[in-house]
């Protein structure tokens, strides 16, 4: 295998972090139609910020036609910066910030294209955003042909990511691409060396206004060596059998140094259906922050276990709720919104 080039590594989301980004939302899809759907985009939006603002610095992309009311609804502690925005998952527009060998911060900027060219989706301003972020950051760009998102994959920190065949395998996204393909672009831009192939993500979101998948409602790894995964307790919902597939498929694999996982089966909120069919409603899909963990909840009966839950997962991190009906009602959850920027790293002693 080739050695030349500069070589990366995406950290641990829970390394320590200099700021989160965001975006706020603007006219379109996720702000909504009506004056009070409005209200509720955009006061989820900054209540997911301002619980950030509570662990480390917040930096909020806004479109220039919404600053002037961005800046009603966030507080003057959250840095405001201006770009022509289309939407406001920062997870899959903003870049993947990753450690270089000498511990310096790059940020991998792959190609967005509405979540593969979705009919309803518009990206002409969005897939800017990689590139906007990474240089307000300071960090060198590290440029990527593939398509993919941010909330496409989930790192342990030394080199096992979680994605699905049905994101990063995408026609819409990757036509022609093979698993080998992916697998060495990962390994060029993120360090990784093991790859584990999840067959598909939760039910709503692969439907008509989802993902096609993303790993981020479905598996995260909260530390080397375990894995928390989504789980659908109710026969009723067709998330049933997929949390038992992907539970199954973690099962029968292993990390990247060989060790069988440490399974943390999180469960799926109680409420099954909202006016839009089946939920994907997921507590997989959190935050992690300098001694914090900003998770969803739900108004569930099944929110104060996750919170347990998240609070034996992540020792020692205050774990803070912001309602997330909101944002998953719209497509996503507190992870997709939001984009971590680690800290340098000192690797003089390496």
């Amino acid at each position: 295998m080739s050695t030349a080039g500069p070589h990366y590594t995406m950290p641990a989301e829970t390394a320590p972090q200099d700021r989160v980004w965001m975006a706020f939302p603007c006219e379109g899809y996720s702000l909504g139609d009506d004056e009070a759907a409005k209200d509720e985009a955009r006061s989820t939006w900054a209540a997911v910020a301002h619980a950030v603002l509570e662990f480390e610095p917040v930096t909020v992309v806004v479109d220039p036609a919404e600053a002037a009311i961005a800046r009603k609804y966030l507080s003057g502690g959250v840095d405001i910066v201006e770009a022509p925005l289309d939407d406001a998952w920062m997870r899959d527009i903003g870049p993947t910030f990753v450690h270089a060998a000498d511990g310096s911060v790059a940020a991998v900027d792959w190609v967005f294209n509405g979540w593969g060219g979705q009919e309803w989706a518009q990206w002409d301003r969005d897939c800017r955003i990689g590139e906007f972020v990474a240089d307000l950051s300071g960090a060198p760009r590290v440029v990527s042909q593939m398509v993919n998102e941010g909330g496409g994959i989930q790192v342990d920190g030394t080199g096992t990511v979680l994605v699905t065949e049905t994101v990063q395998l995408d026609p819409g996204r990757n036509p022609g691409l093979s698993k080998a393909d992916v697998e060495a672009e990962l390994a060029r831009t993120i360090g990784a060396s093991h790859v584990i192939w999840l067959p598909r993500g939760l039910t709503r979101d692969s439907e008509r206004f989802g993902t096609r998948g993303h790993v981020d409602i479905v598996a995260s790894i909260p530390t080397p060596g375990t894995v928390m995964v989504h789980l659908q307790r109710d026969p009723k919902h067709p998330d049933y059998e997929v949390s038992k597939q992907i539970v199954d498929v973690l099962g029968s694999s292993h990390d990247g140094h060989g060790n069988e996982w440490a399974i943390v089966e999180m469960p799926a909120p109680c409420v099954l259906k909202d006016s839009g069919g089946y939920v994907d409603y997921s507590y997989i899909n959190h935050l992690v922050v300098n001694g914090g963990v900003i998770a969803c909840s739900f108004d569930d009966p099944a929110d104060a276990e996750a919170t347990s839950i998240l609070q034996q997962a992540y020792p020692g991190r205050k774990v803070v709720t912001v309602d997330a009906r909101p944002l998953f009602e719209r497509g996503g959850g507190i992870h997709c919104i939001t984009q971590h920027q680690p800290s340098p790293q000192d690797n003089s002693a390496h």
